[in-house]
C-alpha cells in the first residue's frame, strides 16, 4: 500500500501500510496523536492519543489513561481522503512519522493551503 501526500502542485508518494500524525492543539497547547491504516482505497484511524482534555477535545467514555495520554480506538468509517487545512494558530503544521521517517507538513510558510492524504495505488 502507499499513502499519497498532495499539496499545491507537488505529490509525495510513501510505500507504507500504517503511518501516525500528530499536532499541537492550537488552543489548549496539548499533543494529539492519531494513528491511520492505509489500504483498499481509504485511510481508517485506528487509535487516538491526547494528553488532555479541554477545548474541543473531549474523548468518548471508553478512554483510558495510559502514561501522560489518554487512548481509546475512534469509531470513525474509512476515509478516502483526509485533508489538513494550514492554519496560522497552529503555525508548526502537522507531523506525519511512518517507518521510522517523519515529514512536516502545513507548516507556516507553506504556499498549499490545504494537503490532502490518500491511499494510493
Amino acid at each position: 500500500m502507499s499513502l499519497c501526500i498532495a499539496a499545491g502542485a507537488g505529490i509525495i508518494r510513501l510505500s507504507v501500510a500504517a503511518f501516525t500524525l500528530s499536532w499541537t492543539h492550537s488552543v489548549e497547547k496539548t499533543r494529539w496523536e492519531e494513528d491511520w491504516a492505509v489500504g483498499r482505497g481509504m485511510l481508517a484511524i485506528t487509535r487516538a492519543r491526547i494528553e488532555g482534555m479541554g477545548a474541543g477535545m473531549e474523548m468518548p467514555a471508553d478512554a483510558v489513561r495510559e502514561g501522560r495520554f489518554w487512548r481509546w480506538t475512534p469509531q470513525v468509517p474509512p476515509l478516502g481522503e483526509l485533508l489538513l487545512r494550514r492554519s496560522d494558530a497552529m503555525p508548526e503544521g502537522w507531523s506525519l512519522c511512518a517507518g521510522g521517517e517523519c515529514l512536516r507538513i502545513g507548516a507556516a510558510g507553506e504556499t498549499a493551503d490545504v494537503t490532502a492524504l490518500r491511499a494510493c495505488d
